[in-house]
C-alpha cells in the first residue's frame, strides 16, 4: 500500500527546465569571456615567439657575422631547440621571412607573422 504522504523521489519537468535555462544564462555570460581570453592569450603568446625569434638572430648575427639562411639554422647552430610555434596558425611553417637589407649580407634579418586577421587593438598580426 502506499503511503499518501510518502512523496516519490524524481524532478518535475518545471524543476529541470528552470535548472537548464540558470546553466544556459551561465554559459551566455561565462563563454564569450572565455574565448576573449583565449584570444587575448594567443596574442600574447605570438608577441613573445616574434621577441624571443628577433633575439635569437640578433645573438646569431652578433656570433657569426651573417644572418642565417633559415630558422632552420638557429635550430643546427643550436640557437633554440625547435623553431616556435606561430600560435595564432599552430604552426612553424607560416612565419614570413624578411631579408636583409644589405646585399652583402643576405639572410633572414627579420621575422612576422604569417597568420591572417587582426589583433584585438585592430593591428594586422603580420605588422607585430
Amino acid at each position: 500500500m502506499v503511503n499518501p504522504t510518502h512523496k516519490r523521489g524524481g524532478f518535475t519537468l518545471i524543476e529541470l527546465l528552470v535548472v537548464l535555462a540558470i546553466i544556459s544564462l551561465l554559459l551566455t555570460i561565462a563563454l564569450p569571456r572565455y574565448f576573449g581570453s583565449v584570444e587575448k592569450s594567443k596574442e600574447v603568446a605570438l608577441r613573445e615567439n616574434l621577441q624571443v625569434l628577433r633575439s635569437g638572430i640578433d645573438k646569431y648575427y652578433a656570433d657569426k657575422g651573417e644572418y642565417p639562411a633559415a630558422l632552420a639554422d638557429l635550430v643546427t647552430q643550436r640557437y633554440f631547440r625547435s623553431v616556435p610555434l606561430d600560435p595564432v596558425t599552430e604552426s612553424a611553417a607560416t612565419w614570413q621571412l624578411l631579408p636583409s637589407q644589405d646585399a652583402d649580407k643576405p639572410g633572414v634579418a627579420d621575422i612576422r607573422s604569417g597568420a591572417k586577421g587582426r589583433t584585438r587593438e585592430g593591428v594586422p598580426f603580420g605588422q607585430l
